[in-house]
């Protein structure tokens, strides 16, 4: 009741605040890919062979007509005037003078710059899945900016301090949200995964400090931490407004200081990259794939001569895999790319059944 309750508040607050699509779903820049673009995430499965394997069929919305990326590179130029360009956001764009450091920072560092692009260039691949995700949860869409500060939008990024994947689990808490981590897989770089598992623990600190900002600083720094601070400086820990996150910011440490200042600086960018220098960008085209369930022990070079592709996408697809073949002692998914669903089937001696075969035509 008291997750219903709050995804109520959610969406009676951004929609005094924020200009929603024709969905009732607040809007988010053109420049992230098609808004509502499908990544495997959904559709029809079908069921066929190795021991009742399923089959996901990869994205059929982003026709060459409507291309995401192609509709993104209109915006950002212009196409649309800047009269009509609302910015929208469903986080507080709240003002701080290490905001106006960031700032500063991603647009007139060359380095800081060079690594925006990059941020930006990543984002085409992995905003739609993360919107799709947060939409079902109805979370504030603003957290695709704090993927954005933890790797860039790199899956394989690695940190100083043991944290891996799009969101920078540490071992312990991504086995504690159901990530695999053994010898055969890291699931803290597979970026569905993995986002499952950290929008999980978001919506746990969420619920503890009735803050977004607090629940970003906690993930960063532990809420246990927070929580003390918190307690120390207002005697309870649930948060009156999302602010209170300066409130308490000299008690943090330096790191979590920055985190919140650093996804406000993402977000402003982001939503206005040619505001800031950016609009010469272009997005990578969203992630697409098909997914199949395969034995214990298959060799990652068996599916792709299967699927008649290299065994380099294969690991592009599935960055969390760390041997060259799949876990000995289970079945595990595996994603292939678009259009080689069919010869891998065909090679394997599966039959899709009408289901899968129907969605693969459509």
């Amino acid at each position: 009741m008291k997750r219903q309750a709050q995804k109520q508040h959610e969406a009676e607050r951004r929609a005094q605040h924020t200009e929603v699509d024709e969905g009732g779903r607040p809007a988010i820049p053109q420049w992230l890919g098609q808004r509502r673009a499908r990544v495997a995430l959904g559709g029809i499965i079908g069921l066929a062979g190795i021991g009742g394997a399923f089959f996901l069929p990869a994205n059929k919305e982003a026709t060459q007509e409507e291309d995401p990326v192609a509709r993104a590179v209109q915006d950002v130029v212009g196409e649309r005037t800047a009269e009509a360009h609302v910015v929208e956001w469903d986080l507080p764009n709240l003002d701080h003078e290490r905001v106006d450091f960031w700032m500063e920072r991603f647009t007139t560092v060359p380095d800081m710059r060079e690594r925006m692009e990059g941020f930006l260039q990543r984002a085409g691949i992995y905003v739609p899945m993360l919107l799709e995700k947060l939409d079902e949860r109805g979370m504030p869409r603003d957290l695709i900016y704090l993927a954005m500060i933890e790797s860039g939008f790199e899956p394989q990024a690695y940190s100083h301090a043991h944290a891996a994947g799009l969101w920078q689990f540490i071992a312990e808490t991504g086995r504690r949200y159901g990530l695999a981590i053994d010898r055969a897989v890291d699931e803290r770089n597979d970026p569905v995964r993995a986002t499952d598992a950290a929008l999980d623990y978001l919506e746990e600190l969420y619920e503890r400090f009735d803050s977004w900002y607090l629940a970003a600083a906690a993930y960063n720094t532990g809420e246990n931490r927070v929580g003390r601070i918190m307690r120390e400086t207002f005697g309870r820990e649930k948060a009156r407004s999302e602010d209170e996150y300066y409130q308490i910011w000299p008690r943090l440490p330096r790191e979590t200081r920055d985190y919140v200042p650093l996804m406000i600086a993402a977000g402003r960018i982001g939503k206005e990259p040619a505001k800031y220098g950016f609009d010469h960008v272009i997005p990578d085209p969203p992630l697409e794939y098909h997914e199949v369930m395969v034995p214990p022990a298959t060799e990652l070079g068996a599916i792709a001569r299967a699927a008649g592709v290299a065994i380099e996408d294969i690991r592009r697809l599935n960055p969390h895999f760390r041997l060259n073949r799949t876990p000995n002692n289970r079945d595990y998914q595996v994603r292939l790319p678009p259009g080689s669903l069919r010869q891998f089937a065909s090679s394997w001696g599966l039959n899709l059944g009408p289901e899968v075969e129907r969605a693969l035509t459509e």
